[in-house]
């Protein structure tokens, strides 16, 4: 959420921020809101004064025997009472439409963020190894006859509809074995506090991040008005909500391995194949919680981060710097991890590192207590994948698979696999 007396102070440069992006401007909208709460506030203020006023005089005219007096001192006070009730109803109404509005405002992007429509001009920062050279035509994830006999994609369509899947065997440990060397990576080596969250939360969680109002189509609610979380990226961040923070506390770095559930609201046909898009997955989640000066070095000691998980797997991937169409709508800068699938013949995302800057922590009212002294300041937020379970598995997959339907796995995983190397093509490990 932004800050009102900033858009005051310069609606031009706000306004000027949102078109970079795609968006209306709403400086207009958001300021004539802005003045008809603050004048209707002062007008309850000034007649609440004027009720004060003449409830003094009431007594004092009841003490002179004035009874004219009094009964002229006392109509007014009922009169201005109904008044003042009126006008603070009336703007706290106002005040509500106006953090209506203010949610749907997405955050402004940095200055460093580079303009473009979608994710076409998205820019490359860099790449890390090279694609493998088969001497066959490598096969999507899904096709390789060492998997085919643990991903099931029929049983979990009959069980739970589209996009699901069972995974079993082999397979299903690979993947268990991913997500436990990404945490152990990250707790180990990268220092994060391993954390364990709910999978459901309350709504004002899910604003407080930014999934809602904006985008509850995309999650998933239930009949008793909790949430089912779409990442722990929710939950993590959160863990500071309505909070004031020791600022010698900072920064505080968390990870989180959990299921994750989305309803692709508007992805109908994209990814329909194999388990690249689905309604339930697992990620590994990192969030940080910072003061403002921290904030962009995390974001790219994050991103430095979540690299490490490809390159312990040798896994070939480009980071790339999103454009301002293609930012999410709670990040001011976002660094994409793209890992190479050669069944697609193509980079896809596997990681989005964000910097969110206070832009949650004033949806969330998340603060901190400077170190030197002076008043509570907004904490600034990031999160990033480290990485997404399933994709992950994709990747090792395709990147390993040989000739003859088997894979061979990364030597991090082996220890996780109690020393197994490789998916052999009957769906075994060995």
């Amino acid at each position: 959420m932004h800050d009102i007396r900033a858009i005051r102070e310069n609606p031009d440069a706000f306004d000027a921020a949102l078109k970079r992006r795609g968006a209306d401007a709403v400086s207009a909208e958001i300021l004539s809101l802005d003045e008809k709460r603050r004048a209707t506030i002062k007008a309850a203020e000034d007649a609440q004064a004027e009720q004060n006023r003449a409830s003094k005089q009431v007594g004092a005219a009841k003490a002179k025997g004035d009874e004219a007096e009094f009964e002229r001192l006392r109509a007014l006070v009922g009169e201005t009472k109904a008044q003042v009730a009126k006008m603070q109803t009336e703007a706290g109404e106002l005040d509500a439409k106006l953090r209506e509005l203010l949610l749907a405002v997405p955050n402004l992007p940095l200055d460093t963020v580079p303009d473009g429509a979608d994710e076409s001009e998205n820019v490359e920062i860099r790449r890390w190894g090279e694609p493998r050279q088969f001497d066959f035509t490598p096969v999507e994830h899904f096709e390789i006859g060492g998997v085919k006999p643990g991903m099931d994609f029929a049983t979990a369509a009959k069980l739970a509809g589209s996009r699901f899947v069972m995974l079993q065997g082999g397979v299903a440990r690979i993947h268990r074995a991913l997500a436990q060397y990404m945490v152990d990576l990250h707790v180990d080596q990268h220092g994060l506090t391993e954390t364990m969250t709910p999978l459901l939360v309350l709504p004002a969680m899910m604003e407080g991040t930014g999934q809602l109002p904006k985008f509850g189509e995309d999650s998933y609610e239930t009949r008793e008005g909790w949430w089912l979380i779409p990442t722990s990226e929710v939950t993590l961040t959160n863990t500071v909500n309505d909070e004031i923070l020791d600022g010698e506390s900072l920064p505080r770095r968390m990870v989180a391995h959990s299921q994750c559930f989305r309803s692709e609201a508007g992805s109908a046909g994209r990814d329909t194949a194999g388990m690249l898009r689905q309604h339930q997955f697992e990620k590994v989640e990192m969030v940080s919680i910072t003061d403002p000066d921290g904030g962009l070095p995390e974001h790219e000691r994050m991103t430095a981060q979540a690299e490490a998980v490809l390159q312990g797997l040798c896994l070939p991937y480009r980071t790339m710097l999103l454009c301002t169409g293609d930012t999410g709508f709670s990040a001011r800068i976002t660094h994409d991890l793209e890992v190479w699938l050669p069944g697609q013949n193509t980079y896809r995302e596997i990681s989005s590192v964000s910097y969110c800057g206070d832009f949650q922590a004033r949806r969330m009212n998340a603060r901190f207590r400077p170190s030197g002294g002076g008043k509570p300041e907004f904490v600034h937020t990031l999160n990033g994948s480290g990485l997404a379970v399933g994709r992950t598995l994709i990747a090792v997959l395709e990147n390993g698979q040989q000739a003859d339907g088997s894979v061979k796995l990364p030597e991090v995983l082996h220890p996780y696999l109690g020393g197994k190397t490789t998916l052999r093509a009957d769906g075994s490990l060995g």
